[in-house]
């Protein structure tokens, strides 16, 4: 089922989504730096049981210019009024990477607004994370390299680097993950937001926005789903946080990156699927 692409304006910042399906609504949020073409393997066949929307994060699509926020709370309750707007009540909440930080800590804030939580490869669960992130942090490096990537030149070096540090099995990796990537590169603002929102959460030292401590109050269901071969937040990171959680699972999913939706669709669905037939109707 192909999704229905719309544009709405959310707190003065024009936003991008699609969405497919009837049932149970599942909003899918992605990671820093990346945008709802992430979803694009899982989103049909989920939709076939479900309404399921991919939403762009704000500072991601290119609609717009500098953030007046970057913090946790802005993105948190822009997706509050994203699903207010929607008119939809309840949730169910899929997010990678700091879209899993975002989906957790709505759950936190507004848990009768989350009928259940998937975290695939979540920011927000330790501080250790690729060294590399940790260095565009610095001062002067991070601006440089941001400039670059913008470029075309430095957009094909970009997605290069991503495919290496994003998959477990670079070759595995798309051709249309890979052409978005050099395009969302050198769409306005895009590096620029990606930018100040990684120093907004991660510092020379690791993640900043940690949330460890809450995990014993989120209220809903929770599947963490987490590539074994991940490099940017290890698998540790899942293991300890499924022993904190009121109702968790973990599906730890082999020959897998940070992105189990991108580089395992199969198995992402599968996962998904059976966590939110008997969690979320």
């Amino acid at each position: 089922m192909q999704p229905e692409q719309k544009v709405v304006e959310i707190a003065g910042v024009p936003t991008r989504y699609q969405i497919a399906g009837s049932g149970a609504f599942l909003l899918l949020l992605h990671g820093l730096g990346d945008n709802l073409a992430d979803w694009q393997w899982v989103l049909p066949h989920l939709a076939d049981r479900y309404r399921v929307c991919a939403l762009d994060l704000p500072g991601f699509s290119g609609l717009c210019g500098q953030l007046p926020s970057y913090a946790l709370d802005f993105f948190t309750q822009y997706v509050l009024a994203f699903l207010t707007e929607l008119e939809v009540d309840q949730a169910g909440l899929i997010g990678n990477s700091l879209g899993g930080l975002i989906a957790l800590q709505l759950a936190l804030v507004a848990p009768s607004r989350v009928g259940a939580l998937v975290l695939a490869d979540s920011a927000g669960l330790g501080r250790a994370i690729h060294p590399t992130l940790r260095a565009l942090t610095t001062p002067g490096y991070g601006d440089l390299a941001t400039a670059w990537a913008s470029t075309a030149p430095g957009a094909a070096q970009r997605a290069t680097f991503r495919r290496s540090l994003l998959f477990a099995q670079p070759a595995r990796a798309p051709k249309d993950w890979f052409v978005e990537q050099y395009r969302l590169a050198q769409r306005p603002y895009v590096m620029s937001n990606a930018l100040r929102t990684l120093r907004a959460h991660v510092s020379a030292r690791g993640q900043r926005s940690v949330l460890l401590d809450q995990l014993p109050k989120v209220a809903p269901p929770t599947l963490i789903v987490w590539g074994e071969q991940d490099s940017v937040v290890p698998p540790s990171q899942a293991q300890q946080a499924l022993q904190l959680l009121p109702k968790g699972d973990l599906v730890l999913v082999p020959a897998c990156g940070h992105l189990p939706h991108v580089e395992q669709p199969e198995r992402f669905v599968a996962a998904v699927r059976q966590f939110v037939r008997k969690s979320f109707a």
